[in-house]
């Protein structure tokens, strides 16, 4: 199990492109927090609300992630969204609306949070972009609980890269060692996020998505545990090349990956 590290919150300054907060929308808010806080641990603070019911997810009272509400009358997949970093949200999403993509929300201020947009790459996969405010907040990295990498699932991986690299300005950095159709993009030569073509194998229902992978301690216990509190698995823990991965829902069908770290 790797040490807990303290890090840089949604408000943070971060790197442009650099993953920086994940939010979850949900249609039963008190539900989702009951399953997520038995599951990770997490308690819950209020957020902004200028979207409506919002809460923050805090583990060890440090802010790991949030979740809001959506209206009754909107029906859209429950998801698990990346908000990846930007020093002006206006130009990043203005670079998304030209490079193809689509702008759903904002950019708009949310309070301490700072300025946001939610926006889909020309696949239709949801992501959100964030601007730093000037109060940032601190948040733990690296132990059971946290977010722990973000990977993009699509069709194939060369248009996607070629989009998420001319917005954000990532380096390519193709995954050698693994299976299949990968990309790895990175922040001044870190690997922030992954890209993973599946072709024919992409699920009908959601098609293009992002995936977060929380950090546990044990897959197979996760598992468990989360299939005894209503969620449901897609791909049972198996072996990977950053670490013991399975691949789940929770009750509203948000997809997530469960990390257990090896070394």
């Amino acid at each position: 199990m790797t040490e807990a590290r303290e890090s840089a919150g949604p408000q943070a300054l971060r790197a442009p492109g650099t993953p920086c907060w994940v939010s979850l929308m949900a249609h039963r808010l008190t539900a989702t927090e009951e399953f997520y806080g038995e599951l990770f641990g997490w308690e819950f603070r209020p957020g902004p609300q200028q979207l409506g019911p919002y809460v923050r997810a805090l583990l060890d009272g440090r802010e790991v992630a949030g979740m809001g509400q959506l209206p009754p009358e909107n029906r859209l997949p429950i998801a698990w969204t990346p908000y990846l970093a930007s020093d002006d949200v206006d130009r990043t999403a203005e670079a998304v609306r030209l490079c193809g993509g689509t702008v759903a929300v904002g950019p708009l201020d949310a309070a301490e949070a700072g300025r946001l947009a939610i926006a889909a790459d020309p696949s239709g996969a949801v992501f959100g972009i964030a601007q730093a405010s000037a109060h940032p907040g601190p948040a733990v990295t690296g132990k059971p609980g946290t977010p722990a990498w973000n990977e993009l699932v699509t069709f194939e991986s060369k248009s996607a890269a070629n989009f998420y690299e001319t917005v954000f300005a990532y380096e390519e950095k193709p995954d050698a060692c693994a299976d299949g159709d990968r990309v790895t993009l990175c922040v001044d030569g870190h690997p922030v996020a992954g890209i993973r073509g599946t072709g024919a194998s992409l699920p009908h229902h959601g098609g293009s998505h992002w995936t977060t992978y929380f950090e546990v301690a044990d897959a197979a216990d996760a598992t468990a545990r989360l299939v005894g509190l209503g969620g449901h698995v897609l791909e049972p823990p198996r072996d990977s090349a950053r670490g013991r991965v399975a691949a789940v829902t929770d009750p509203e069908g948000a997809r997530f990956a469960l990390l257990e770290r090896r070394g």
